[in-house]
């Protein structure tokens, strides 16, 4: 069993100062294995929306829910947005003697019919498949291969991996997205997102896409929305720093989960993989979500002049920067891109991520190292 503590003690810690937790993430990540672990050994009451016998129990959810004390578990809430208004007033009782463990696949913002805020009332963990933490440096190969999500990484073969998560897409774009009352064309919503995996670690530019697929800006702007709303894509934002270049302004736009993003190239397994044109951006993805997992997503940017100067990643931790850059290559080694970076932006401290073992230094502040190590630095600077 691959223990997931650190989403253990987030979810108790948000429980112990709130009325409220929010555990968000993509759909099948593990949030209620995770639920069922924190319930376990205390008094609680269980609402698995998925399933009709519970939403029948909420179909008065003031008179079921009021009288609770325990633990509340309310998974999959975003399949009954007006629950978010009944249980404010319940989070601001004074002497309430329950707590709330709601468990969403989308975020409250593209839920369709949420009006109402729990600002000041909850506390929100954000959970996501496996990490190379969790897993160990030796499952590093299969986890860039297969994703982090449990079922696709934890399957008996990668055929049967691969299966699950062309399983997967088919019922997100077919049930998942209709029941958050987003009226999107399954179709149109999965040539949008097989197109953005071909766009995956680059620039967002939207007008491209839209030319592509024929539609307006906008339309693929709010398609953009609903995967990043939905925990599947990533908009890692710019940092602007004081300088007389142009620099990029737009979001660079990432899958999360790298298993995805293989089964939208058609590409599951090694060997397709290493020859596909993606190969290198998808290792930049990859190892994007391991950092951030590892060093969290707050204060986390990635940097770009229009002369070409950029740095994949970009950390402001306790007053220094830290810059990452992330090669496909066993071996890098400096380049002119990350001397300008260094410089332009006062780095402190820089590494080269590779997939293989080696760790030596490429200049005084740059270090080449394997993902492992880097995420084990990064933790430390959390």
């Amino acid at each position: 069993m691959i223990r997931r503590s650190r989403y253990l003690e987030a979810v108790r810690a948000a429980l112990a100062a709130n009325p409220v937790c929010a555990l968000l993430g993509p759909r099948q990540c593990g949030k209620t294995t995770l639920a069922r672990q924190i319930a376990a050994g205390r008094r609680s009451h269980y609402f698995d929306l998925e399933t009709e016998t519970a939403r029948a129990r909420l179909a008065r959810p003031e008179l079921t829910l009021a009288p609770l004390t325990g633990l509340v578990v309310i998974d999959e809430i975003q399949r009954r947005p007006e629950l978010f208004t009944v249980l404010r007033p319940l989070a601001d009782r004074s002497r309430a003697k329950a707590k709330f463990l709601v468990l969403g696949s989308a975020a409250p913002h593209i839920v369709r019919g949420v009006s109402e805020t729990l600002a000041g009332r909850v506390g929100f963990v954000d959970m996501t498949g496996f990490n190379l933490q969790e897993v160990g440096a030796g499952a590093q190969a299969r986890l860039w291969l297969r994703g982090g999500l449990p079922r696709s990484f934890l399957a008996r073969s990668a055929a049967a991996s691969a299966a699950w998560r062309e399983d997967l897409i088919r019922t997100f774009l077919e049930r998942d997205i209709p029941q958050l009352g987003i009226r999107i064309p399954s179709e149109a919503l999965r040539r949008f997102w097989m197109m953005l995996a071909h766009y995956h670690a680059q620039v967002w530019n939207g007008a491209e896409l839209a030319r592509a697929l024929g539609v307006s800006e906008h339309t693929v702007r709010g398609y953009l929305d609903v995967l990043t709303g939905t925990f599947l894509v990533r908009q890692l934002q710019p940092w602007f720093a004081n300088l007389a270049k142009r620099q990029y302004k737009a979001p660079k736009v990432y899958l999360r989960d790298s298993g995805l993003l293989h089964a939208l190239l058609a590409a599951p397994g090694r060997a397709a993989l290493e020859a596909h044109p993606k190969y290198g951006a998808s290792w930049e993805g990859f190892a994007l979500e391991q950092a951030l997992a590892a060093a969290g997503a707050g204060q986390a940017y990635y940097w770009g002049t229009h002369a070409g100067a950029e740095l994949d990643l970009l950390l402001l931790r306790r007053g220094r920067r830290y810059g990452v850059e992330f090669k496909a290559s066993d071996a890098p080694g400096m380049t002119k891109s990350l001397h300008i970076a260094l410089q332009d932006l006062q780095l402190h401290r820089a590494w080269i991520v590779h997939p293989g073992s080696a760790n030596y230094r490429v200049d005084e502040r740059v270090e080449a190292v394997p993902l492992h190590a880097l995420s084990q630095t990064l933790a430390r600077l959390a």
